[in-house]
């Protein structure tokens, strides 16, 4: 080794920091335990530097240039080589990351779960990324990284971090489903939601000085087996939901066709009859005169007789509601109404009914006039005949 190069090795011993092509890594460590008095030791303005000896904690170094000395840094005092005249430091030097770790992936499959709304067991697979942040790094590097110089890959440091992270977002999509009443299909548009959730459900991790903060790029996706089920459900449920807001909607028209009946009725009362009953008895009159109109040409004199009592009936009651009748309606010129002429007490008395003996007579004779021919004069006798 010529003196250049001894030189340039005494150089390197007394310059300590953290290589660029580790600079990504959440903790690195110095491989030289042996520290040079008065090295310059450099730490990054998003890192610290952390002093162990004899696996004891000693201290701490924030961002900035340092020269290792025992006037301006007291705890190194303890762990200064004395063998070399205290021109040594024995110390295990560790820089780790205390700015916030970004894009930490996560994702895999839950376990199967029955979607809230559509009924069918599927295995749902999420996929994401979070960051972290080193809020101990003395507790980061004691309880969970350790003093092992550890390996280039943030993934390898982080794995248990991700997997109890993982669990959390189980639960979380869990507990969104039933509490809102979604189908797994729809959790994909409530992706921030989702995250506040996730974050606050998120492990507590202050015991080894680590908290998750943030997520980005979540989804939620499924088998091609599994969509298609999920689908294919909803489609139908959205078939039955459009049924029933049809029965619904009809339902309504109806009850406003009925509403609108009944105010119509209401007003008619009001206007014309001035109660319930009086209505009631008029629609009943016109009801019977439609009868007696209808039935005129086709029904029997008995039906006709029927229906024209029931109509004389009713005008009789409003005519006299001291007869346990109702009011009446008031119109001019009808039975019974102001100004009209006092109505008959009585019917006058029938007529009495020839005898048959005396109808025939009465028949020969038209037909001996010439009045009647004799296909008429045989079918009248016939009809007085069937009465015996």
């Amino acid at each position: 080794m010529g003196i250049m190069d001894f030189v340039k090795s005494g150089v390197r011993e007394m310059m300590i920091a953290r290589p660029d092509h580790l600079k990504h890594l959440i903790v690195y460590k110095h491989p030289d335990q042996n520290v040079p008095k008065y090295s310059q030791l450099t730490v990054d303005s998003d890192e610290c530097a952390l002093f162990f000896k004899d696996g004891t904690y000693q201290g701490w170094l924030p961002a900035g240039r340092h020269t290792l000395n025992t006037q301006n840094i007291p705890f190194l005092n303890n762990i200064v080589n004395n063998y070399t005249g205290g021109d040594v430091f024995i110390a295990e030097i560790y820089f780790v990351k205390t700015q916030p770790v970004r894009s930490v992936p996560f994702g895999g499959k839950l376990e199967s779960m029955e979607d809230p709304t559509l009924f069918e067991f599927v295995t749902p697979r999420v996929h994401g990324e979070f960051s972290l942040v080193i809020t101990d790094p003395v507790r980061f590097v004691i309880g969970y990284h350790g003093q092992a110089g550890g390996s280039n890959d943030n993934d390898a440091i982080t794995d248990w971090i991700k997997r109890l992270f993982f669990m959390s977002v189980k639960t979380v999509i869990g507990q969104m489903c039933v509490q809102t009443g979604r189908s797994l299909l729809n959790l994909g548009g409530m992706t921030a939601e989702l995250s506040g959730r996730m974050i606050q459900s998120a492990p507590n991790l202050a015991d080894i000085g680590v908290k998750i903060l943030q997520i980005a790029d979540f989804s939620i996706n499924f088998s091609p087996e599994d969509e298609k089920l999920l689908r294919e459900a909803n489609k139908a449920r959205a078939e039955a939901r459009r049924g029933v807001s049809i029965a619904r909607d009809s339902a309504a028209a109806k009850q406003f066709e009925l509403d609108q009946k009944f105010g119509q009725d209401a007003r008619y009362v009001q206007q014309l009859a001035g109660n319930y009953n009086n209505y009631a008895a008029g629609q009943a009159m016109m009801g019977a005169g439609e009868g007696m109109a209808k039935g005129g040409g086709n029904s029997g004199v008995a039906a006709l007789g029927a229906q024209m009592a029931m109509g004389v009936g009713m005008a009789n009651m409003m005519a006299n509601p001291q007869q346990g009748g109702v009011p009446q309606f008031g119109v001019p010129g009808m039975m019974g109404a102001p100004g009209a002429a006092p109505a008959a007490q009585a019917a006058p008395a029938a007529a009495p009914q020839a005898s048959i003996e005396d109808r025939l007579a009465k028949l020969k004779s038209l037909k001996d006039k010439g009045l009647i021919g004799d296909d008429d004069f045989a079918k009248k006798r016939d009809a007085i005949l069937a009465e015996i």
